[in-house]
């Protein structure tokens, strides 16, 4: 017996050891692999960059290690990741041109304007851009349209529609299940919270939406009219008629695009740009390969740019809507920027910002620190998609604010929501609450009643106290009077052309207008760009990508659709601040 119990641990010990061994070596194999995907890349001659416009191009790449082992394209690339390879394609004397192929992309319109306008400057050169898609989606053509050839399959479709916004309204569904929402807030354009009491959009915020979409349509109107030489007034005709469902022969007579093609016979068009027989195989190279290309060595200081997107949050938020979601997590955030503060080596430091708020306690925080790196060194802002609300917030006190035409920005204004769910426990579920106290309000925020209007009135003062502060951080980091922040605050949502004219942003322009102005601050003849925040290193990545969702949720998403956000947005709430200056939950833009 003693032989037989020897010779089975023996066993399991081999068993065990070679599991380790192996999976050292898997390991290794991966560390080898990806190290390879990172290693300098050589462009060979006559080459194209290939920009994949497919799927949603959020900010910034995370990096994953999933993606540097499979290579994959622009269309799992961020924003920056693109802009970047376009301007390196620009300089690099082995690529010749862009080729566009484009899908089903989205991404917010003040993205789309920055990466139209360097494809744009990359023409300047004198290199081509040739676009194609079998169909185009609105967002995609406006960035295909800048092409000097732009192509669609002779069965494909073009949309061309412009712009409406849908809101979600949840009130009458909530009440279905015993729950209301009590809200707190201030500033009468102040809307995040009307999808949850309200059924339909205020007058306010009916004002404030239909003069930033027609902003965004009009500046995409502008872009596509001067790049293929069409009238604005005819772009809309085209809109109002439903150009979408046109026979692609007539999107050729519109001026539209330039020709219908199958993929092989736009291989041929490219090949003819780069001179080359049929015979011969077209040099592709990726955005995410051109991340590994190297740049012509820079002397000179450091600038930091680092990079805030997603929903403000005091601490991270597990599960749910926010699970996939990028967050600007405040503490970290404090952190990050009180380290670039003490690093000697930065001279100056970009935030590119891409938020519409969240927790008003983090943004409050993250001005702090701001202003305490301010008096080190320059700070210039650069927003993205969106910087309002607590995105603005943060912004706010910087020296020097840089937004795009179409980024949205302002919404100075605060709210507090509190889920009361006591119809859905005692009267739905039959539970039965008992109440004893030492002081009146000492079981305020009880579930087994909503908030008394005495309790409600000391929030409101305390709501209005962040208001009254938020509103003092914008004047005294704009250099206005209080009174002027009012005239302009209530939570009004402006686009960045907008918002240029009463003084909530310096310049209009992307992230290198950003960049300039941070290095003219710092006095800087010669500067070199440097990324914050580091990405995940090589464990991190690994774990994340083997993760799964959680099997009832992904049937939870199936089964609700459109509406499976703002369910988990409610199951979420508890884990956010009480107090929060942000933008619409869902603006549903279309």
């Amino acid at each position: 017996m003693k032989e037989f119990i020897k010779y089975v641990l023996a066993t399991v010990v081999g068993l065990f050891l070679f599991g380790v061994i192996i999976v050292a070596i898997g390991a290794m194999s991966v560390v080898g692999m990806v190290s390879a995907s990172q290693a300098t890349k050589n462009v060979e001659e006559n080459s194209v960059l290939v920009i994949d416009l497919s799927g949603m191009m959020i900010e910034r790449s995370d990096g994953s290690i999933i993606t540097d082992l499979m290579g994959s394209g622009a269309g799992t690339e961020g924003l920056q990741e693109t802009l970047k390879a376009v301007k390196k394609a620009k300089s690099n004397k082995d690529i010749k041109g862009i080729y566009i192929e484009a899908g089903a992309f989205s991404t917010d319109f003040a993205s789309a304007q920055e990466l139209r306008e360097t494809l744009a400057d990359f023409k300047k050169s004198g290199k081509w851009i040739v676009a194609y898609a079998d169909s185009y989606t609105q967002g995609a053509y406006y960035l295909a349209s800048v092409a000097n050839k732009v192509y669609i399959n002779p069965s494909g479709m073009l949309d061309w529609h412009g712009l409406g916004a849908s809101p979600i309204f949840v009130k009458d569904l909530l009440a279905k299940f015993g729950v209301q929402i009590q809200v707190i807030k201030v500033g009468k354009y102040k809307s995040a919270t009307e999808m949850f009491t309200e059924d339909r959009m205020s007058d306010f915020n009916r004002q404030q939406t239909q003069a930033y979409i027609d902003g965004i349509w009009a500046n995409m109107c502008k872009g596509v009219s001067e790049s293929r030489k069409v009238s604005t007034a005819q772009l809309n005709q085209y809109a109002d008629s439903l150009v979408t469902f046109s026979d692609a022969k007539d999107l050729v007579k519109k001026k539209l695009v330039d020709g219908l093609l199958y993929t092989d016979q736009v291989k041929k068009e490219v090949k003819k740009l780069l001179k080359l027989e049929d015979d011969e195989t077209i040099n592709q190279i990726s955005v995410a390969d051109m991340q590994h290309v190297k740049e012509k060595t820079t002397d000179g200081e450091e600038i930091a740019v680092y990079y805030a997107y997603g929903d403000i949050v005091d601490t991270p938020i597990e599960g749910g809507l926010f699970n996939s979601n990028h967050m600007i997590v405040g503490s970290e955030v404090c952190k990050d920027l009180e380290g670039l503060m003490n690093d000697d080596d930065v001279k100056a430091v970009v935030l590119r910002i891409n938020s519409g708020g969240g927790s008003a306690y983090a943004s409050e925080q993250m001005w702090h620190q701001i202003s305490l790196l301010k008096q080190k060194k320059p700070v210039v802002v650069s927003m993205g998609g969106m910087a309002a609300s607590g995105g603005y917030y943060m912004s706010c006190n910087a020296n020097w604010i840089v937004a795009e035409p179409t980024t949205l920005t302002g919404s100075i204004g605060i709210f507090g929501m509190i889920p009361d769910h006591s119809q859905l426990l005692t009267q739905k579920l039959g539970i039965k609450f008992d109440e004893i106290k030492t002081n009146k309000n000492a079981t305020m925020g009880t579930p087994a009643r909503p908030m008394s209007a005495e309790e409600l009135s000391y929030l409101t003062q305390y709501i209005g106290r962040g208001y009254n502060l938020f509103r003092q951080r914008v004047a005294d980091g704009r250099k206005l009077t209080t009174a002027q922040v009012e005239a302009i605050a209530q939570g009004h949502v402006f686009l960045g052309q907008d918002a240029l004219k009463i003084k909530l942003v310096d310049e209009l322009g992307g992230l290198e207008k950003a960049i300039a102005k941070a290095a003219k601050l710092a006095k800087l003849d010669e500067y070199y760009t440097s990324d914050y925040p580091g990405k995940s290193d090589f464990l991190d990545q690994l774990m994340a990508a083997t993760e799964k969702d959680n099997y009832l949720d992904e049937q939870l998403r199936l089964g609700l659709g459109e509406f499976y956000e703002p369910f988990l947005l409610l199951k979420s709430m508890n884990q956010q601040n009480m107090m929060q200056a942000r933008l619409p939950f869902f603006l549903n833009i279309k």
